[in-house]
């Protein structure tokens, strides 16, 4: 009897069978809506890994790096960079942006800071309350914990 043959016959003899055991005992496990969570997790972990590579890059409003950057410039940046398209503002991109709560938050979700129902700043989450950022005219690209509780999460598909 082959190998091949014989996982079935054992699953057969054992009854009910976990999902961890058939992930041991095959080479490939497919979960439903696993790839493309799994895609946007390593776009996000890149781009975060890009902006903190852009620390002490001076702000500059309208620069999109690669050595200034404003807010939206660096996020466009980082992303562009994984693999991923953004577009130019931070409120061009919050509206292009899966909304997440602040509870399903990851690191590499862009952090958008609003007055109101205007979107005035954007950052790369970091987690434990920080961001990766580019804040304003005479300051440089850093990782900073938020100011702020007006803050909404987007995630990159």
């Amino acid at each position: 009897m082959t190998e091949r043959n014989r996982v079935p016959s054992l699953l057969s003899r054992a009854g009910a069978v976990s999902a961890l055991s058939l992930a041991a005992m095959s080479t490939t496990l497919v979960a439903p809506g696993a790839a493309p969570e799994a895609a946007a997790a390593t776009h996000a972990a890149k781009a975060l890994q890009i902006a903190s590579s852009k620390k002490g890059s001076p702000y500059r409003y309208g620069a999109t790096g690669p050595r200034s950057f404003d807010c939206s410039g660096l996020t466009l940046y980082s992303y562009k960079k994984a693999g991923k398209k953004l577009p130019r503002t931070a409120a061009q991109q919050h509206n292009r942006t899966k909304r997440i709560s602040a509870s399903h938050r990851r690191k590499g979700d862009l952090v958008f800071f609003h007055s109101g129902g205007s979107v005035y700043h954007v950052g790369i989450y970091a987690g434990g309350g920080k961001i990766w950022h580019s804040p304003k005219s005479g300051a440089v690209g850093r990782l900073e914990k938020s100011w702020t509780g007006s803050v909404r999460y987007g995630r990159v598909n």
